[in-house]
């Protein structure tokens, strides 16, 4: 380097401009962890392939909420998979438009269950009245009856009597209350005083036992310009969601917004957030966005014009908002990062659908049995259907493959991922794919310099081809024999617990998740 331009280099240096070559990122030690592509956080590099996000698959109505006591104004759903039964709740209230004016009934919170989770009853629990009868499946009636969300507490030493938990109420109220119930039926206050004061809590707020980080998180209702007057909270901005954590479900504290990887500001009206069943590592989130898209001739073509019309006569985002689901990931519960595209998009026109309200995802993704005979099981999730007229609406059902989020994905001509450095224990590698029949996947293992390891290269796995959400690689050493049956099949147990790479080459073929284990788990 001639003697100005090195003086510019250190300059550079020096003032910040430029910086001297970092230290290598220290390796992931990802375990024995289930690792999926919603986030980047392990790909170091893709060529000629990208990740791809897929849509869930509508099918039947779950539930149709047309009981008394229930109405166009259902929403807020939360599933709960225990043991082998479902369990949903939900708020149950009218909702109208008459004459220029939103008309809201009696709010309560309903439960119904589930042995598939494909069709749900009401059971008749008897626990509260309703115009006279207690024949109904009503839950709760008091404080937080607007937003209330159950949940299954995992935490290892929870008592019976708190086994189910929730956190709801509204900033009139006072704010959050914890509740809980030992059968996820009977629910009582667990103090009278709310738990968290600050937010805006006007839509549905959620808690959890988050066993990777070993505390409770709450995600709620905030808006990006909420301040303090006094002691009364006042929204301004967009609706946003804050989250707070906790050691025993009532001292909240850490609390602070989400912030997101390259998305932009906009109205997130629902949050959805929990660790996924098949790695609970990764915090899920499936918020509804909302959009205000005013009147156009777009606008006059969706469903039920009239309707709308009439709607918009109240208020005009009653008529002309529109709401979808959105996916995000999160390891730390903070810094997410979101799809910015639709994962569940409004789909087809017609009745009951391109409403506000509409594409509502229930808290929840769980586990369902395929509806084809002898496949893997999938990821059922459910989304609201129909609001604002009549005396219904429903919650359909939606379904993935297991992982089937996000894929990594290439064309048959080709294409590679590679990871960051990572730490792994067990001896063996699965892989949940999926190819074409002309397509394969083929897996290498590398020094973190990127040299292949002897044993374990491109050219010592046979390609792998089929569609399995469970498929072990395998790195085969030569047969003794032209006609051999079998060939010996490499362990990795040598490579556990030492800093690696992994190269994954595809071609017409998607790859949702990998899994280092110990074969015979």
């Amino acid at each position: 380097m001639k003697a100005p331009a090195l003086l510019g280099f250190l300059l550079a240096c020096l003032t910040g401009i430029v910086s001297p070559a970092a230290e290598p990122a220290s390796p992931i030690d990802i375990g024995s962890r289930r690792e999926l592509f919603v986030d980047a956080t392990l790909i170091d590099s893709l060529q000629d392939a990208r990740r791809q996000l897929h849509h869930p698959i509508a099918r039947e109505l779950a539930i149709h909420h047309d009981a008394p006591w229930e109405g166009a104004g259902c929403n807020y759903h939360s599933i709960i998979r225990d043991g082998d039964l479902y369990r949903l709740y939900y708020r149950g209230t009218k909702l109208a438009v008459e004459e220029g004016r939103l008309k809201l009934g009696r709010e309560v919170y309903c439960y119904a269950e589930s042995r598939d989770g494909t069709t749900f009853t009401k059971p008749e629990l008897g626990l509260h009245e309703f115009e006279g009868s207690t024949a109904n499946n009503i839950i709760w009636t008091g404080v937080g009856t607007h937003n209330f969300a159950p949940f299954l507490d995992t935490r290892p030493d929870c008592p019976p009597e708190s086994r189910f938990k929730a956190l709801a109420g509204q900033a009139h109220e006072g704010g959050l209350f914890a509740f809980q119930s030992p059968d996820g039926i009977r629910w009582s206050l667990i103090r009278p005083e709310p738990v968290v004061t600050e937010g805006a809590f006007d839509s549905q707020n959620l808690a959890f036992w988050d066993a990777a980080a070993g505390k409770y998180r709450a995600y709620f209702r905030t808006f990006t310009a909420g301040v303090t007057t006094g002691k009364v909270w006042k929204p301004e901005g967009f609706r946003a969601i804050r989250t707070a954590s906790s050691d025993n479900f009532l001292d909240w504290q850490d609390e602070a917004d989400l912030t997101y990887t390259d998305s932009p500001t906009e109205h997130l009206y629902t949050n959805q957030i929990g660790p996924y069943f098949r790695a609970p590592h990764l915090l899920l989130g499936f918020p509804a966005r909302y959009v205000e898209r005013g009147w156009s001739d777009s606008m006059r073509a969706l469903p039920d014009p009239q309707r709308r019309e009439q709607r918009a006569a109240a208020h005009l985002r009653y008529g002309t908002a529109l709401t979808e689901g959105l996916l995000m990931a999160s390891r730390d519960g903070v810094h997410f990062e979101r799809w910015n595209e639709a994962f569940l998009r409004p789909g087809p026109q017609r009745p009951d659908t391109w409403l506000y309200g509409h594409q509502f995802i229930a808290w929840h993704a769980v586990p369902t049995a395929s509806s084809l005979p002898g496949a893997d099981d999938e990821i059922s999730l459910y989304a609201t259907e129909g609001s604002w007229h009549d005396d219904f609406n429903g919650l359909r059902r939606y379904t993935l493959r297991l992982d089937g989020f996000v894929s990594v994905t290439a064309p048959l001509t080709g294409g590679e991922l590679i990871t960051k450095p990572l730490i792994f224990k067990g001896d063996t590698l699965s892989l949940n794919f999926a190819s074409s029949a002309a397509g394969d996947l083929r897996v290498e293992l590398q020094t973190v310099d990127g040299t292949p390891i002897p044993g374990f290269t491109l050219d010592d796995c046979p390609p792998i081809f089929g569609d399995s959400v469970d498929r072990q690689v395998v790195w085969a050493a030569a047969p003794a024999t032209s006609d051999a049956a079998t060939t010996v099949t490499r362990s990795l147990a040598g490579l556990a617990n030492q800093p690696i790479r992994i190269r994954f080459h595809l071609r017409d073929a998607d790859l949702y998740s990998f899994q280092f284990a110990t074969e015979n788990r």
